[in-house]
């Protein structure tokens, strides 16, 4: 990581974009531009910038990915709803390059849960009776679901926990087959974003949750993000820069 802050693009002005703006100027970053849906980032655009932090829609990430990759520009992408492109993106980058680095959730805190219910899932294999099953709340304003951070922490229990191999989302009609991990979204009141992962027996329960309490986690994490992500080439996840620091403090 450059020891130099990188200068910054802040795509997608809205209420995220408006917390990194806020959070990056508390901390000694220099914002040079501001893209939105009235100003998008196009061709010719001028680029004095060292990297983008993209929390847009869905639907413009993979064209900034374009522009900024042909400009030679690395990025963060925090949006959601995108990741079907996500092969499109990737080649992009590889393409031209550059360096991105992207993730379904910027939340340090929430990062550290998911490492909890990686351990938690392979530790059920070993007792038999256990049944799992996730849980997503967001505000009413929140357009996708399930949230991409849901479908990561699917994505780790299928990994882990041998009873489960496929992802099933919503409230379907009829019986759930048991090799289904079901993953229900609730759109209601203000929640920033709660996920609860619940590990359930004829015994027992456990209820392991990660509850957002503001913007600030976010923030934090994509101004880390972009200071990691300068002067790199590839295509990483947030997970890396944290196995980075974990593994030097264990050193």
């Amino acid at each position: 990581m450059s020891t130099e802050l990188p200068k910054l693009a802040i795509i997608g002005y809205g209420t995220m974009g408006h917390e990194i703006e806020k959070a990056a100027l508390g901390n000694g970053f220099e914002v040079v531009a501001k893209y939105d849906i009235d100003n998008p980032i196009v061709e010719e655009t001028k680029f004095d910038f060292d990297v983008a932090i993209d929390f847009s829609i869905g639907r413009a990430v993979y064209d900034n990915a374009c522009v900024l990759a042909k400009n030679g520009k690395n990025f963060v992408i925090g949006a959601t709803g995108w990741y079907d492109s996500l092969e499109l993106v990737t080649n992009i980058v590889k393409k031209y390059d550059v360096g991105m680095l992207w993730s379904p959730n910027f939340s340090i805190g929430m990062n550290i849960f998911m490492k909890i219910v990686q351990v938690a899932s392979k530790l059920i294999n070993l007792a038999p009776g256990y049944d799992i099953f996730i849980v997503e709340t967001h505000h009413k304003r929140k357009k996708d679901a399930p949230s991409g951070t849901a479908i990561s922490l699917g994505e780790i229990v299928l990994r882990e926990f041998k009873h489960k191999n496929q992802l099933l989302f919503g409230n379907p009609e009829g019986a759930i087959l048991p090799e289904m991990l079901q993953i229900s979204s609730i759109r209601a009141g203000d929640y920033l974003g709660k996920h609860t992962v619940t590990i359930d027996s004829p015994v027992d329960t456990i209820e392991l949750t990660h509850n957002a309490k503001n913007r600030e986690a976010f923030a934090a994490g994509a101004l880390l993000a972009a200071s990691w992500i300068n002067g790199k080439k590839g295509v990483f996840k947030f997970d890396d820069i944290l196995d980075q620091i974990w593994f030097a403090e264990r050193e």
